[in-house]
């Protein structure tokens, strides 16, 4: 993951709005300062912030970026390519020729680390995403976010009021149990068109103790075995074997047989 503060050349303020990119993933976020001046921020991020809504979600965020860099339909981009020793279109490494400068404004990018991020979006991080479990028979949610609140989500309305996922679930209930956590925990979702914010399900979710029948469906759901490791990181049993020897992955439970995993580590594995 790369942080990156959007500044403004000619004004001498603390950045306001910060770009968040997940290198394996490909994906960009948008992170706002809470109640900022929506004339502090990038014209592209002003509608946002006067909707109330500071963090953009990824669609939105790669928008941004593309329009900094050069386009794909530029008639010389096989020479700008060469030019700059790329060998094809990437938009990460267009973005960074320039520190995401372009014509259109004053802002550009300047790396930093997570812990340069201002509190309130510190803040907002640890609300997100770590991990879900989906309750089928009910057609609930039950969400692990960073913060260490368990929340339960009833997804019925949200079902009612969402025609694509209302299709996609009215034939094959048991795809609800399908439902992933997306990359950086922003959200869950079952394809790209059926997706709900960590925002939303923070706010309607209810603090629940955790019961057995919910751990039940944890272990079924998010527990995995080696084999099925492998085969989600495309790797040999041994880069399994490895990779706990260099502690960069860590079983829940080690048998004479074999070691579970909780499957989000696994995922988590392919975000960056």
């Amino acid at each position: 993951m790369k942080i990156f503060a959007i500044k403004n050349e000619y004004e001498n303020i603390e950045p306001t709005a910060f770009l968040i990119y997940y290198e394996v993933s490909n994906k960009y976020y948008i992170e706002v300062v809470d109640n900022v001046d929506e004339w502090k921020v990038p014209f592209f991020l002003s509608s946002f912030v006067r909707k109330g809504v500071y963090t953009i979600n990824s669609r939105f965020s790669y928008e941004w970026v593309r329009q900094r860099i050069v386009p794909t339909d530029r008639q010389n981009i096989g020479q700008v390519l060469r030019d700059n020793n790329l060998k094809r279109y990437n938009e990460y490494d267009l973005l960074l020729l320039g520190n995401g400068r372009c014509a259109q404004d004053d802002y550009y990018l300047e790396e930093i680390s997570d812990s340069d991020l201002p509190k309130c979006i510190l803040n907002r991080l640890r609300k997100r995403i770590d991990d879900i479990i989906p309750l089928s028979d009910t057609f609930s949610l039950l969400v692990f976010f960073n913060d260490k609140k368990v929340k339960k989500c009833d997804m019925k309305s949200v079902i009612n009021t969402n025609f694509a996922l209302k299709k996609y679930l009215s034939q094959y209930p048991n795809r609800f149990k399908n439902v992933k956590v997306d990359v950086g925990g922003y959200s869950v979702s079952w394809n790209n068109n059926m997706i709900i914010s960590d925002t939303e399900l923070y706010k309607s979710g209810k603090t629940v103790p955790l019961a057995k029948e919910d751990f039940i469906d944890f272990v079924s759901e998010r527990v995995i075995n080696t084999a099925e490791a492998a085969d989600i990181l495309g790797c040999s049993r041994q880069n399994i074997d490895d990779l706990i020897r260099r502690s960069k992955l860590t079983p829940v439970k080690i048998t004479a047989k074999d070691k579970l995993f909780l499957k989000s580590d696994i995922q988590k594995r392919k975000w960056n």
